[in-house]
């Protein structure tokens, strides 16, 4: 996969673009209330990075690959290579973002 393939990608999960990065964010404490990424995807030049931050505020990366090294999933699965299985709850913090983002319509009325 590409930079860009990896982009739609993440964005088709539930993944949302912050400071121009691909980044999963926690759920919101209250409604309304500004949400905070704690997952990011690092896309450089040659490789792309997964990074979560750390409690103390600092990101830390925890898998890395090379863009040819990372392979498309055929039933639209995480991708093979990122190693995302290392980040404790991956799934379904991905499956929260995307379902916040479905649901976040909803309840607003039409003009």
């Amino acid at each position: 996969m590409d930079r860009d393939e990896l982009v739609a990608w993440a964005l088709g999960h539930g993944w949302q673009m912050i400071a121009d990065r691909p980044c999963l964010t926690r759920p919101p404490r209250t409604k309304g209330a500004p949400t905070e990424a704690i997952v990011r995807m690092v896309l450089l030049a040659t490789v792309v990075n997964i990074e979560v931050k750390k409690p103390a505020g600092k990101w830390e990366k925890v898998a890395g690959a090379a863009y040819g090294d990372v392979v498309a999933d055929p039933d639209g699965d995480a991708p093979t290579g990122l190693d995302f299985e290392k980040i404790p709850s991956f799934r379904k913090l991905m499956q929260d973002n995307r379902d916040r983002q479905v649901f976040a319509g909803f309840g607003t009325p039409k003009r």
